[in-house]
């Protein structure tokens, strides 16, 4: 199957260069993502650990630190040692547990008064802070944690024995270096790690995403090979969900310019053969007239209402393709003023009423109420115009049309009702497009480009209405125009 011209002017657009930036545009965006991911789940997880390290070493190292100076305090106490510092088997721990977390010891007595320094500095000196303040007045154990120095301090009271008051206190300042120091070491562990991590991302993402791009390649293929013409009719490529909709999409396109292309071949078609025929037919009255002497007045009268007619055949198809035209563009304005639309629909009635009568169609109009409304007069004379006249042209022969006016509310309906021949179901979602001929059998018997519906609902659409329709074969048509009585366009058109 050859494909329109009109698809093949759309889809020729997507050349093999946009085709090979849109592929690679997007799978570097694939990757682009996955190296974010990996490299921010992988620093995620160093910080986490590095601090969770961190956080658990310092607490176990209080918790030691804790349980050593709590046995050492009750040795102090035991020995009264406030009073009797030259006990060389309490310096002794003193010191060896100084030199075990590679810290300070301290003891204070009740008079803020250093007795005892692990480092022999502050030996006689004052020793006042919050946290011993805190201790010694029954505060109990005190913690303290800086992070920013790397220590930890612990104050704990020394109690006396036989008067169970407080006698001192003993401060612990103990490093922690070491920690931060392993802390460190595991910072730069975790960054080798994380480029690691993000190489290995970096390649298995260049992988993944060509991977992942390939079915858009595919998409991308089938639309050039329709392009060339030798492809099926769809395509389909079904990997992803996302695939999957594009190809829909694009193959639900593709079947409505082709069905745009065929109505246009019809339209050609038929409007070749609507304009050539009032011109053949004008050039053989004029060739007769011309040909013959002495022609008698009623024949020559007869000629020229002929050719009359032929010119009004003529005016009309052309009128249809400016109406076109015109209602197409949005920045045809409406022209709203407030009209009598029983008056309208009367005018309407009167121009189409010879017709009627030579065809032998009955014409009924029905008014329940006076209804004005804002409209443009001329648009909304044009649709009343093609409804009425294609209710005559598609009816039997003795058969009817009847026009209802009736108001709901904000709105007015008018409502055409015919005893023709009526549309089938599998036709009625066409028949408002461009060029589009209901009945093909009968398109040299009655006059028309295929145009009239389209614009009867592009003037309704104009004025914020609504138009449908209700059909069997065989049973007759009926159209329902709704719409606004205070008009909602403004000048311009909607936009």
């Amino acid at each position: 199957m050859s494909i329109p011209s009109g698809v093949s002017a759309i889809i020729s657009r997507s050349n093999k260069g946009k085709r090979i930036t849109f592929v690679r545009s997007l799978r570097f965006r694939i990757m682009a993502i996955l190296i974010l991911v990996g490299i921010l789940s992988a620093v995620t997880a160093v910080t986490v650990v590095v601090q969770s390290y961190s956080t658990r070493a310092v607490n176990l190292r209080i918790s030691h630190v804790q349980n050593q100076c709590e046995i050492l305090t009750d040795a102090l106490e035991a020995e009264d040692y406030v009073h009797q510092t030259d006990n060389d088997v309490i310096n002794s721990e003193l010191r060896m547990l100084s030199n075990l977390y590679n810290g300070r010891i301290l003891v204070v007595d009740s008079a803020f008064k250093v007795i005892s320094d692990t480092y022999d500095l502050d030996v006689g000196r004052t020793s006042v802070s919050e946290e011993v303040l805190t201790c010694m007045a029954g505060g109990g154990a005190q913690t303290l944690y800086d992070a920013d120095e790397l220590y930890i301090e612990l104050i704990m009271p020394l109690d006396n024995p036989e008067t169970h008051r407080i006698d001192g206190v003993l401060v612990a300042s103990i490093s922690t270096n070491e920690i931060d120091q392993n802390a460190h070491i595991l910072e730069l562990r975790g960054a080798r790690a994380v480029l690691l991590v993000s190489l290995l991302v970096l390649i298995g993402g260049f992988f993944l995403a060509k991977l992942l791009v390939k079915p858009f390649h595919r998409v991308t293929k089938a639309i050039e090979d329709i392009t060339d013409g030798y492809a099926e009719d769809t395509i389909s490529v079904e990997d992803y969900s996302e695939t999957q909709q594009i190809t829909e999409a694009f193959n639900t396109m593709l079947s409505r310019v082709k069905n745009m292309d065929n109505s246009r071949n019809d339209f050609v078609s038929n409007v070749s053969h609507e304009l050539k025929t009032p011109m053949t037919s004008m050039k053989i009255l004029a060739e007769s007239l011309v040909a013959m002497e002495d022609v008698p007045v009623e024949m020559y009268r007869e000629f020229m209402n002929d050719i009359v007619h032929e010119i009004d055949r003529e005016n009309r198809i052309i009128g249809d393709l400016l109406d076109m035209v015109r209602m197409d563009r949005k920045s045809g304005g409406l022209n709203m003023e407030k009209v009598d639309i029983g008056g309208l629909l009367e005018q309407t009635v009167r121009i189409i009423r010879p017709i009627a009568d030579r065809r032998g169609v009955s014409l009924l109009l029905e008014t329940a109420e006076k209804v004005e409304a804002e409209i443009d007069e001329m648009k909304m004379s044009t649709c009343f115009q093609n409804l009425i006249e294609n209710a005559v042209k598609y009816n039997v022969e003795g058969g009817w049309v009847r026009i209802d006016l009736r108001r709901d509310g904000r709105f007015f309906i008018v409502s055409v009702s015919d005893s023709g021949i009526g549309i089938a179901e599998d036709q009625q979602d066409h028949i408002f497009e461009r060029f589009y001929r209901v009945d093909k059998s009968h398109s040299t018997e009655i006059e028309g480009t295929g145009l009239g519906l389209w614009i009867t609902r592009r003037a309704v659409l104009l004025h914020h209405g609504t138009i449908s329709v209700y059909s069997k074969p065989g049973e007759g048509t009926t159209f329902s125009i709704r719409l606004p009585i205070l008009g909602t366009g403004e000048k311009g058109g909607p936009s």
